[in-house]
Order: C-alpha cells, then sequence, then structure tokens
C-alpha cells in the first residue's frame, strides 16, 4: 500500500529523530570525555582499534568518527526539506520562510562564533564549529530546495568539483600543495578570513564542499516523504549510497584525490556520504518500515533537542558539568576504595553523559523543545 505525500507529512519519521538523537548521544559522549577515557585504559588490541575510530583520523584516511558531522548535517538537511514541506501546506511561500531560514542560520552562526570564545576562553574569529558550518550550507540547500533532483544532485556535484579546483589550481605562496595540512588553498583562506591557520588542520572552506550533504539531506528527506512505497525508498538509498562509496574510495584508491575529512576533499564527501545513507537506510528499514521501536526513545529524547544539547555540553558540560560530576562520582570513588585513576575518570565520564541524556530526558517528559 502506497502512503501519499499529506499522509507522510502528517506522520513524523521516527527514523530522523533515531537518527539524529544517535549523532547526539555520540557527541555528547565526546564532550563527556568517554572515549578519552577509553583510550587511557590501554585496552588490547582489538578494543584499541574499536576506540581508534571514535576519534578523528589525523589526516588521509577514514575513521567511524569522522562520518559524524557529515550525519548531522545530512540529517540537518532532511528536516529542512520536511519541514519547508509542512510550511507549504499551511500556506507558507518560498519567500516568507527564506526569511525564517535566514534568521536561524544567523543565529547558528553567532552560536557557533560564540563557542570558539567559549573554546579560547576570550573574544576570537573562528570560523571552524560545526554550527557556523551549517549555517551556510543551510541557506545553500534551501536556495535550490524547489528544484528538481538531477538539479540538485548535479548542483551538489558542481560544488565539490569546484573544491577541487580551487585546491588544485589556486597557486598561492606557501599554500599551494592541495592535499598537505596548512599549505593547502584551506588553510590561505583561513589567513584571509581569520588571520590565523587551525592547528588541527580543520579550514572554513569546507562550508563548499559539506554542503552537498545537507543537499543530499534534502533530497534523502523528499524522497522519504514521498508516496513512493518503503522497498523503493530503501533501494535508493542503499543504491545511491554504494554509488557514493564506490566514487569517494575510487578516487582515493586510484590516487586521484586523498580522503581527508580535515578539508573536506570530495573523495571524503562522496564516501562519508555514501555510509550516511547507508546507514539512514537501515535505520529507516527498522524504525519506519519494521516499527522496532520499542528502546527508539533512548534516542528520540535527545534528537528532540539535538541544537540545545550541543551547545549545552559545549559550554555548561565542559565548564563546569564534566568537572564536578567526577569529583562526586571517580574522585570520590577514588578516594575510598583506592580503584585506578584510569578506572575512576571513564566513571567520571560515564556518570556526565548519563546526567545530560538525563537532562534531554526530563525535558522529553515535560514537553519542553528548545528550537533557534
Amino acid at each position: 500500500m502506497k502512503i501519499t505525500d499529506n499522509q507522510a507529512l502528517k506522520e513524523r519519521l521516527m527514523s530522523l529523530d533515531v537518527m539524529r538523537g544517535m549523532i547526539m548521544i555520540l557527541l555528547c559522549a565526546e564532550s563527556c570525555l568517554v572515549f578519552v577515557a577509553l583510550k587511557k585504559i590501554d585496552l588490547s588490541r582489538p578494543g584499541a582499534l574499536i576506540v581508534a575510530q571514535l576519534f578523528h583520523h589525523p589526516w588521509h584516511g577514514l575513521h567511524f568518527w569522522d562520518l559524524v558531522q557529515p550525519s548531522f548535517m545530512f540529517i540537518a538537511g532532511a528536516a529542512l526539506y520536511i519541514s519547508y514541506s509542512r510550511k507549504l501546506e499551511k500556506g507558507i511561500t518560498w519567500g516568507v520562510n527564506f526569511k525564517h531560514v535566514l534568521y536561524r542560520s544567523f543565529k547558528l552562526f553567532l552560536f557557533g562564533v560564540g563557542l570558539h570564545c567559549i573554546y579560547a576562553g576570550k573574544p576570537v574569529w573562528e570560523l571552524w564549529n560545526v554550527l557556523t558550518q551549517l549555517a551556510f550550507t543551510s541557506v545553500i540547500a534551501y536556495l535550490i530546495i524547489n528544484r528538481s533532483y538531477s538539479f540538485q544532485l548535479l548542483f551538489s556535484l558542481a560544488l565539490l568539483l569546484l573544491t577541487e579546483e580551487l585546491y588544485r589550481y589556486v597557486k598561492v605562496p606557501r599554500f599551494d600543495s592541495p592535499f598537505v595540512a596548512y599549505h593547502n588553498f584551506g588553510a590561505y583562506l583561513d589567513t584571509v578570513l581569520m588571520g590565523k591557520i587551525n592547528m588541527d588542520g580543520w579550514v572554513a572552506i569546507n562550508i563548499i564542499p559539506t554542503a552537498a550533504h545537507t543537499i543530499w539531506g534534502v533530497l534523502a528527506g523528499k524522497l522519504l516523504i514521498s508516496s513512493h512505497e518503503h522497498t523503493y525508498k530503501i533501494r535508493v538509498l542503499l543504491l545511491t549510497g554504494f554509488i557514493a562509496l564506490v566514487l569517494g574510495f575510487g578516487l582515493d584508491l586510484l590516487n586521484i584525490t586523498p580522503i581527508i575529512k580535515r578539508i573536506s576533499t570530495s573523495s571524503f564527501v562522496l564516501a562519508s556520504g555514501g555510509w550516511v545513507l547507508l546507514m539512514l537506510a537501515a535505520i529507516y528499514w527498522l524504525v519506519d518500515v519494521k516499527k522496532q521501536t520499542k528502546y527508539a526513545w533512548i534516542c528520540t529524547v535527545i534528537g528532540m533537542n539535538a541544537i540545545f544539547i550541543y551547545i549545552f555540553f559545549e559550554t555548561v558540560g565542559i565548564q563546569w558539568v564534566n568537572g564536578t560530576m567526577a569529583i562526586f562520582t571517580g574522585s570520590l570513588i577514588h578516594l575510598l576504595i583506592g580503584l585506578s585513576v584510569k578506572i575512576t575518570d571513564l566513571i567520571s565520564a560515564l556518570a556526565t553523559w548519563t546526567a545530560e541524556w538525563a537532562l534531554c530526558y526530563w525535558l522529553y517528559k515535560h514537553k519542553i523543545f528548545f528550537k533557534l
């Protein structure tokens, strides 16, 4: 039985809430230093290899953790389209909604810049935060939201081609090595925009290639609320996911363009986008098709307050909650029974992680949802 557009729009796609929640749970764990604590334990080889996947690849390569930000951008794109579709049903035009998108993006931009100030402990002008990136990619995706699937897909590929051209053919002294950290076009542009280079190799120009993730999210959102049958939607997600993986890893293996997350090379965007599409297909099949939702609430309670909890654990969490929870959990246990500091650090991190999830659960139960 087919589901009409109207029916689909009235039903909330729980798979998107679950996937968004999974992303936020992982980001929260990172902020609570769960992964750092696990790394300190010095696990045996299988465990150590798994933990290594919870950190960004240092440069050329792909770790699981490198998929989190693309997933964040992708889900934001899907949510953008679904929200827009619902507003169209209410008679809100593209132009009227565009003002809302611009205002929301402006707030995202301010929060992103503000977070860098908090990290630095002083006013700074830095544009590397994911919220700052999302502020721009949302506007780019919205400008073409009414165009056809093929136009949006070709436009996203053009963004990747533009990135390739900029890195390969814009030659600036000391910044003429396309895929070398600190010596590429992205690093040069950072010196123009911010007068500095990110010591971890991130570049602000990532807004161009990673806009493809948000555009692909828009296309996925359009597909998921369409009148097509579930099997068709899953086939499309799987097929496009596999094609993106082949293209991304093919560019890398053929030594054409290396997979580098920190400068979002075209091969990285394709490979990571492929994995995200496959993950969405699996979650959509499990949650929205098979209705396996018994434990979905664990993710949705945090996914429905995603921006709030991100800002919370990146500010109050890092500055106060992490240390305070450590005093009354891991540190106290170490003092009382002399348990290894490595173990008590993990206990502290897990306790903080649980507490921040519980905050989202409390907000969810009281129907308090923060929106930008």
